[in-house]
């Protein structure tokens, strides 16, 4: 068990610090929140950059030290704190490497394509296209469908129980239904992301 610890999420609402929050919440971890006001650009003061220099939310402390990227910060937490609550696959498993690889799929290869449909349909005026968004939610459609037959077999993203990796590739997959991904035709997906959404974790405030 690990030694209680001072953690400090660094937020704003409804931004990419949600997913965390949700961690913190669904692994029960005591923590202090403080508010970084993006839309006032609180992000770019030295203070916050000297803890993460991307000047964007989320960041966390440990023991004042401090640590970026919502992927990584979800997986440091659901290492720290998951395998004890049965929330994560102890490290070396197969069950592990699955969850490693599924979280990495999610927010790097799905998240990329996620990014183009993003900056094809709402960025820049000069950068929108109907035909890049088309292609866009044609190759989301095909990741989408490799998750569906995953979840065609299984409940859950690791089996028959319910875990972090769930909450992580969840965060990115009912993210991505706002931008337009065409998660409803894919009706496993879509089944199990209103399970994973319906958990009380998931409606914590980041």
């Amino acid at each position: 068990m690990s030694q209680p610890r001072s953690i400090v999420l660094y937020w704003h609402p409804m931004s990419s610090a949600t997913p965390v929050a949700c961690a913190l919440a669904e692994l029960g971890v005591p923590h202090q929140r403080v508010k970084v006001d993006i839309k006032a650009g609180e992000q770019h003061k030295p203070e916050y950059l000297a803890l993460n220099p991307n000047g964007k939310v989320p960041t966390l402390t440990v023991d004042g030290a401090p640590m970026f990227e919502a992927l990584a910060i979800q997986l440091w937490l659901a290492e720290e704190y998951g395998v004890a609550k049965g929330l994560w696959p102890a490290a070396g498993t197969p069950e592990w490497l699955q969850a490693m690889s599924w979280c990495a799929w999610a927010y790097v290869t799905y998240g990329a394509v996620l990014v183009r449909l993003q900056v094809a349909t709402m960025g820049d005026e000069a950068l929108r296209s109907a035909a890049h968004a088309d292609a866009a939610r044609e190759g989301l459609d095909g990741l989408l469908r490799l998750l569906d037959e995953r979840l065609a077999v299984q409940p859950w993203m690791l089996g028959a129980e319910y875990s972090m990796a769930d909450l992580l590739v969840a965060s990115v997959i009912g993210y991505s239904v706002f931008i337009g991904a065409p998660v409803a035709r894919h009706a496993q997906v879509q089944a199990w992301l209103a399970k994973v959404q319906a958990r009380p974790a998931m409606r914590s405030e980041g």
